[in-house]
């Protein structure tokens, strides 16, 4: 049973397993993005009852862009449709929209789509959905790095002001509280370049259940494993 006085305010999901869960039942692998995107809008609910604050869900890496085509069209289209039919419903929990990664170098028609509704759900107060699109961790640290040269440079900031709070103001999740909770699916031991400076004190659950098979009952689980650890951040209780 999960206690909600304890709850992470902030959960990141590396969500994978699309691939295997299409191949296990010989399909092909647009068919588990489609069950992936539904676990996407269960998941994304259910937080948003729970009353976490924020969920950051890796939905697109720079690595991706490596797969063919037709994959990487059926997953745009796969996120065009879920911000076209999904709109009413984060308006209707007040969920605000957020997109992080190098968001330039997607479709227009995608990154249209997705700045119009990041813009309509942003007074939303309930839960911010991040989703990590065209995203790397280190890309993000370099992008980070470059804007605070770039400040240096006219004077905005001094060399000697920088230390880790003001890096982490040149992050792409700078607005994001850090991340309590990182889950990932389908068994993987990788961090996959997500969140390599946010994760660095969250509490880490792998689950062997694909995501597409992902549902509330998987979440409660990775909270209760959440809640029976001990957050010490390099401290000691003894």
């Amino acid at each position: 049973m999960i206690d909600k006085s304890k709850l992470p305010k902030h959960i990141a999901i590396i969500m994978d397993g699309n691939g295997r869960w299409s191949k296990k039942r010989h399909l092909l692998h647009v068919f588990g993005h489609r069950q992936g995107a539904e676990s996407v809008d269960v998941i994304t609910e259910y937080c948003a009852m729970l009353g976490i604050e924020a969920l950051t869900l890796y939905s697109f890496s720079t690595e991706n862009w490596k797969r063919s085509p037709e994959e990487i069209n059926a997953l745009m289209d796969l996120l065009y449709n879920y911000l076209e039919k999904k709109y009413e419903k984060l308006q209707k929990n007040n969920i605000k929209l957020n997109a992080i990664g190098r968001l330039e170098a997607l479709p227009a028609r995608v990154k249209s789509r997705l700045f119009d509704v990041m813009d309509k759900t942003s007074g939303n107060k309930k839960m911010v959905l991040t989703l990590a699109l065209n995203y790397g961790s280190h890309q993000e640290i370099a992008d980070a790095a470059r804007s605070i040269v770039k400040d240096v440079k006219k004077n905005a900031i001094s060399v000697d002001s920088i230390d880790e709070n003001v890096f982490a103001r040149y992050l792409y999740t700078r607005d994001l509280p850090e991340v309590d909770l990182l889950i990932r699916t389908s068994g993987e031991f990788r961090l996959s370049n997500f969140l390599l400076w946010q994760i660095s004190y969250a509490e880490i659950v792998i689950t062997d259940t694909l995501w597409p098979d992902f549902r509330e009952k998987d979440l409660d689980i990775a909270l209760e494993k959440y809640q029976s650890r001990d957050r010490r951040f390099g401290g000691r209780t003894c």
